[in-house]
């Protein structure tokens, strides 16, 4: 087994995730001095034509896998198209986003390749010739750095926003079209629908900037404030779980520990407390704003940034100078 990468290509809406070039990026340092090449794969309707978008980004190949059993996702179809070109061409590194469906996707494959799995991780580097990757334990306290040993396939799930996105370099890059060989027989549940969230707005574990509320926004309408705040910025609204709980927001933009764990640029914390669930899901945001009336609210502790102040009255006016800012 040589030290070929291959990256797994995610198709969301119609569009690239987003980590897909972060992937890459990081296929480049498990690749750089080994001698390895880095190849993609991209499974579902339009494949092929998504394909030109990383054309530019010094892979070696890009296969392109579209069948109407693969138009929207299943773990068994993908697992086999994957399973298939791994065992094809002894990828020694399986690189996906850990997003929902690389979770769910990346140990099936590594289970039927006999290979090993390292999930949810934020650094990734090489050291005397071996990967070395960096993934958070116990909610985010403590880091751990992993190391495969053997020539078992490693499959690596990268968390989105923590490796810098790899630019344009150039160079010729094949694209092949690739047969599924998958049957419908092969097949026992299927996602029929995927359904974006309201407002056209990024999933909070992409965004670039998110503004969360909690209990203290007292009704799902206030988080209105939330949406004007974060569409300045191109960004996402999020919730802690107290507002969920509450039925203020739904449950897909729920951050914490029994949500979804963010990476933004920025963070802003609207009403939100700060308990340990919650900070599990977002205490490695690059800044982080917080806005309470507490002054002694532990979110103040994390915060880079706090606000002591009623949100009712602080988000509207951090709003309005944002758009004279912006004028």
């Amino acid at each position: 087994m040589g030290n070929d990468v291959l990256v797994f290509g995610e198709i969301r809406g119609g569009e690239l995730k987003k980590v897909v070039r972060e992937l890459i990026s990081a296929a480049a340092t498990a690749t750089g001095g080994t001698g390895g090449a880095t190849d993609a794969v991209l499974i579902g309707a339009g494949a092929a034509s998504l394909a030109g978008k990383i054309k530019g980004f010094g892979l070696r190949k890009i296969f392109t896998v579209e069948d109407e059993l693969l138009a929207n996702y299943s773990t068994e179809g993908y697992a086999a198209v994957l399973a298939s070109l791994i065992a094809e061409n002894k990828y020694r590194y399986v690189f996906m986003g850990a997003t929902a469906m690389g979770r769910d996707l990346g140990p099936r494959v590594a289970a039927r390749v006999d290979g090993v799995m390292f999930s949810d991780c934020v650094e990734v580097r090489m050291e005397g010739g071996s990967l070395v990757v960096r993934r958070p334990v116990y909610s985010g306290k403590l880091f751990v750095e992993l190391s495969p040993e053997g020539d078992r396939t490693v499959f690596v799930s990268v968390r989105p926003n923590n490796i810098a996105p790899a630019a344009e370099s150039g160079g010729s890059t094949e694209i092949s079209p690739r047969p599924s060989g998958v049957t419908r027989d092969m097949i026992r549940a299927m996602a029929t629908e995927i359904v974006p969230l309201a407002g056209g707005r990024p999933d909070v574990t992409e965004a670039d900037v998110i503004v969360s509320g909690g209990r203290a926004m007292k009704e799902g309408a206030n988080f209105r404030m939330l949406e004007e705040l974060a569409d300045l910025f191109g960004g996402a609204v999020g919730a802690s779980r107290a507002a969920v709980d509450a039925g203020f927001a739904a449950q897909p933009i729920q951050v914490g520990q029994t949500g979804k764990v963010v990476n933004p640029k920025l963070y802003i914390a609207c009403g939100i407390s700060g308990a340990i669930q919650h900070l599990a899901g977002m205490r490695t945001s690059k800044v982080i704003v917080a806005i309470n009336k507490d002054p002694n609210a532990p979110i103040f502790e994390k915060a880079h940034y706090g606000i002591v102040g009623d949100l009712f009255e602080v988000v509207p006016l951090l709003t309005k100078e944002i758009k004279t800012m912006m004028q």
